[in-house]
């Protein structure tokens, strides 16, 4: 098995995530020794008496910002020589199952988490190596994120979910949104269970598979299918270029 990632999440309410690391597939992982877990809280690296890690925005405007000096200081306190340090915040590049599995292969993930108006500037611009936003929605703070970010990077480490290949028929990991499942009884209140899956003919069944996929997702996603179209493209394009 790899070696173990490390991820560290600097977050103003670690409390918010010590229950959900503490349980299901990450608690399993943590104990396999396939990730280890720190939680750490920027006012404990302030100074004063009030342990203060926001103030007022210079300019004026509404909220409080977070103040560089702790953030700057809890990151340090961890982050190794190849660590990369992600900030959780709206401006960041959308995450998606390719940047799970981009992340998956770090050994050292600092995730940073917002909270009232967001960042002072010079986190961004000093301290962070990335910025991942899950969505276009305003949460209470991001240590929320940094909780979807940690569960889609986990499960995809090699000895997480047992079998090598326990992640390959999830939604997205082929672009396409998943297949109908079904599970006993084969009848019930008058639903079936399609024949096909009764069948025992695996080749039939891949191909229902296929088929439900590619149909569930045009229906549902199409906007999947024209991505994947496009990195078909550039793809094309590259090929073509290189040969040259």
């Amino acid at each position: 098995m790899e070696g173990a990632l490390q991820i560290d999440v600097v977050t103003l309410f670690p409390g918010m995530l010590a229950g959900f690391l503490g349980e299901s597939i990450l608690q399993r992982a943590a104990r396999k020794g396939a990730v280890h877990f720190r939680l750490v809280n920027p006012r404990d690296f302030t100074r004063d008496a009030h342990r203060t890690a926001d103030d007022r925005p210079y300019g004026g405007g509404p909220g409080m910002i977070l103040k560089p000096e702790p953030v700057f200081a809890a990151v340090e306190s961890v982050r190794g020589q190849d660590g990369r340090v992600v900030l959780m915040t709206p401006q960041g590049r959308p995450f998606r199952q390719s940047v799970a599995a981009e992340l998956a292969r770090e050994r050292h993930l600092t995730l940073v988490c917002g909270h009232y108006e967001g960042f002072d500037e010079r986190i961004r611009t000093a301290l962070a190596d990335d910025e991942i936003s899950i969505g276009d929605y305003v949460l209470t703070n991001g240590a929320l994120a940094a909780a979807v970010v940690i569960d889609a990077v986990v499960r995809l480490r090699a000895g997480v979910l047992g079998a090598a290949d326990a992640t390959a028929e999830e939604s997205f990991s082929r672009g396409l949104l998943e297949y109908p499942q079904y599970t006993r009884p084969p009848e019930f209140r008058g639903l079936r269970v399609p024949d096909v899956l009764l069948s025992g003919d695996h080749g039939a069944i891949e191909r229902w598979r296929a088929e439900q996929a590619l149909r569930r997702t045009r229906e549902r996603r199409p906007d999947l299918l024209d991505a994947a179209a496009g990195d078909g493209k550039k793809c094309r394009t590259r090929k073509t270029r290189t040969s040259v």
